[in-house]
């Protein structure tokens, strides 16, 4: 079983198998057994932690068995849109929220961007980034993003980023609101936006506040949206098609303290 290239993780043959009832789960629901030591786990998709614990099994799990693209796919749209930019790859500093174990900023540094900085709230996440892809970040600090010590935050500034990514983080109480508002005061005027996020939470119906803030902040104009693609992200536990919205967008301006309430 391959996993995705530059990994350094041993290629380590897992046994999976999906819960056969007929009952379908929301994606935060959703779990599988996994043969470790000899013996089946049962872990829900979600628990990120337990799932970083394991070389390989991140990969073999999201993108062998349930076809989870999501890292390239956002990445290839921001390198198609910056094609029309005079801007290159190269000239990035990406500020990458929800890094995990590095996949985007393998497909990042993969694409030209040679600064990319993770940010992940999951010790586990960070051990992960640097066991399988130890020369994928600069920097990666495992904090929250609505309580950053002065310290952290005068670090972030200070690396002046220009690009931010966020893929398969938004919504599920994985990113709430507030972090993804702080993670993109953090990102220079005019910098890129690059995330994704399930086509369900950008509907009027969503009860994660990403719909009203998304239309907001386009609305007010602090983000210009340059390109937006809906896609297959992965299949669910039972083979269904999940689609998720992949968008780049430029920020135009800071969002003032007081603007979402």
């Amino acid at each position: 079983m391959p996993l995705a290239d530059g990994a350094h993780t041993r290629l380590i043959p897992y046994q999976i198998r999906f819960s056969d009832q007929k009952h379908i789960l929301d994606q935060n629901e959703e779990w599988c057994e996994v043969k470790i030591d000899g013996e089946w786990q049962r872990i829900r998709f979600h628990d990120y932690n337990r799932i970083y614990q394991h070389p390989g099994l991140y990969e073999a799990l999201f993108y062998h068995r349930l076809k989870c693209c999501s890292p390239s796919r956002v990445v290839g749209l921001l390198d198609d849109v910056m094609s029309d930019f005079p801007q290159s790859a190269s000239d990035l500093r990406v500020l990458d929220v929800g890094a995990g174990n590095g996949m985007v900023g393998h497909e990042l540094r993969g694409s030209g961007v040679r600064h990319v900085t993770g940010v992940d709230i999951i010790p586990e996440a960070r051990e992960a980034a640097f066991r399988d892809r130890p020369h994928t970040y600069r920097d990666y600090f495992i904090e929250d993003l609505c309580n950053l010590p002065i310290h952290v935050y005068q670090q972030l500034r200070d690396a002046r980023f220009n690009c931010l990514t966020i893929v398969a983080a938004l919504g599920f109480d994985d990113i709430p609101t507030d972090a993804f508002t702080a993670a993109y005061n953090l990102i220079s005027s005019n910098g890129w936006l690059a995330f994704n996020i399930k086509e369900d939470f950008l509907h009027h119906s969503d009860d994660t506040g990403f719909c009203s803030l998304i239309n907001k902040l386009h609305r007010d104009r602090f983000i210009q949206i340059e390109a937006y693609r809906r896609y297959r992200h992965r299949l669910s536990d039972q083979g269904r098609q999940l689609f998720y919205v992949a968008m780049i967008a430029t920020k135009t301006r800071d969002i003032p303290a007081d603007y979402l309430n």
